[in-house]
């Protein structure tokens, strides 16, 4: 399990609730760029549309080799494989308040591409400040207990 990207800010700006397993519906092209970490989840998020669900925002840059590609749009919104029953579910979780579906990452599983996304719901101002704290604390007892 090879990780090709990864959503920090998502991590730190939402507290998550569930996560989910899905495969993700990639060109060729973008397939061989993702694999090769050409692939941007920040500001991602999920949406969805006629009982599909999409990862809208994602960035994957054009893959060099490949040639001119001149219909080629990066931030095109990319199917999510999802059973229906999840799909559903995660549907009715956005229409709660405060709750979102953010991706946290993308990932090689055999030989195929998968995207982890979660449930989250944001987080205040003082919540960050409170993640910091017990970050910086959680340092300074490793540090500690290593010397």
């Amino acid at each position: 399990m090879t990780q090709l990207a990864v959503n920090k800010k998502a991590l730190f700006d939402y507290e998550i609730l569930e996560k989910y397993e899905a495969g993700l519906v990639l060109s060729g092209q973008e397939v061989k760029s993702v694999r090769s970490g050409h692939m941007s989840l920040k500001g991602a998020y999920v949406t969805f549309h006629n009982g599909e669900a999409l990862l809208t925002g994602a960035h994957i840059t054009r893959y060099k080799p490949a040639g001119p590609l001149p219909d080629y749009d990066p931030e095109r919104s990319r199917k999510i494989l999802l059973k229906a029953r999840e799909v559903r579910y995660l549907q009715g979780k956005t229409q709660e308040k405060g709750l979102t579906i953010i991706p946290v990452s993308v990932y090689t599983k055999n030989h195929f591409i998968k995207v982890e996304i979660a449930v989250g719901q944001g987080r205040h101002k003082y919540d960050k400040r409170e993640v910091i704290k017990k970050r910086d604390t959680e340092r300074e007892i490793k540090r500690s207990l290593k010397f």
